[in-house]
């Protein structure tokens, strides 16, 4: 078998080890780098003491539950899918969310515009300036009631509470090496073990408020080790049980997390779990806004028709006429992740009204 030592994998018997040393290198630096963010994912964790006060917090205090936190990850979820983000903005929107949580006294007032907020910055970090949507934009998609100055206020505020350390270590980033570690030393398939699924899945444990209270490299194994065992592959066990041995997560660590990650899967597979709804997004609409979108479908002209003939080089471009109109559908499906063929198949978004930052 293949077992850890010092910075390499070394194999032994059947299983297959690095054949050249390209291989080696590679392999060399996944282990470097699971070090080093090992060693740093500590810095990033949520104050569990104010995880345990947002979980016995009961509904309709004037104080952020842990089922009114986990609404609003959904939502960002729906918001994420929306803008075609990807899996780490969302991830590190939750861990900005759920850091400032646990360390501010947040009334439930202010949760969409903070929410909104984190998933700005996270965009802004992972997505890069010029791939962002605009902030009006944003704000008119979430359906929430403050202004771009009460986002820019409240991103001002998270940013300085936390210390302006965004780039995170989530469990994201343990799962991507992981799979990378996992895949560079099986001769299986490379295919057999989806990434995306396991993103999924992350992403569907993570609108628990419990999972934000474990360590990002055991949270990821769990999910890792989880999928392997459905795969029935030996060869991929062993190698888990290498990155547990050589990251020093103790049995006992492992096993509770993977029970509550099996819980959280079964659950909401249940259709007896409460879940959003499973159609597009909903948007609601004044009765004056209503009839100004339909009076302005209904004059919208006809489009000329375009006569079927071949396209000549020697015209410009720029003298064709401008074929497009009118606005994009104000409904959307949200996104590949919630009518994927892999779990969460009924994830589903509640279009609601925010309530005011003020």
């Amino acid at each position: 078998m293949q077992v850890f030592s010092g910075e390499h994998f070394f194999s032994e018997g059947k299983m297959k080890g690095f054949q050249n040393e390209e291989q080696d290198k590679e392999g060399f630096r996944l282990m470097k780098e699971l070090k080093a963010n090992l060693q740093k994912e500590g810095n990033y964790l949520p104050r569990e003491t104010g995880l345990n006060l947002i979980e016995s917090t009961l509904e309709n205090n004037n104080r952020i539950s842990a089922k009114c936190r986990d609404a609003k990850v959904e939502d960002l979820w729906s918001l994420t899918s929306f803008f075609g983000y990807s899996t780490q903005t969302f991830v590190q929107a939750v861990n900005l969310l759920d850091r400032f949580l646990a360390m501010m006294k947040v009334q439930p007032k202010h949760l969409p515009c903070i929410g909104v907020s984190c998933l700005h910055i996270a965009a802004k970090v992972v997505e890069g300036e010029c791939n962002v949507s605009p902030t009006q934009e944003l704000i008119r998609i979430s359906q929430c009631k403050f202004t771009v100055s009460d986002l820019s206020r409240m991103e001002k505020i998270i940013s300085e509470k936390l210390n302006f350390q965004f780039s995170a270590v989530t469990a994201l980033t343990f799962l991507h090496l992981y799979h990378a570690v996992a895949l560079s030393n099986t001769s299986e398939r490379k295919d057999i073990l989806n990434l995306d699924k396991l993103e999924a899945q992350l992403k569907a444990c993570l609108c628990r408020l419990v999972f934000s209270k474990a360590k990002p490299s055991v949270l990821a194994l769990s999910l890792l080790t989880q999928e392997i065992e459905a795969l029935q592959s030996v060869e991929m066990l062993q190698i888990s049980e290498c990155i547990q041995r050589h990251l020093k997560i103790v049995d006992s660590e492992l096993l509770h997390w993977r029970e509550m990650v099996a819980k959280c899967m079964t659950d909401y597979l249940s259709p007896e779990c409460s879940k959003p709804n499973n159609k597009k997004l909903v948007w609601i609409l004044s009765r004056r806004t209503a009839q100004n979108l339909h009076s302005s479908y209904c004059s919208i002209p006809e489009l000329p028709t375009i006569p079927e003939v071949a396209w000549d080089e020697s015209e410009s471009e720029d003298s064709g006429e401008d074929m497009s109109c009118g606005e994009e559908s104000l409904s959307s499906s949200p996104g590949s992740d919630a009518e994927g063929p892999f779990f969460p198949s009924h994830f589903r978004y509640h279009g609601r009204r925010g309530l005011s930052s003020s």
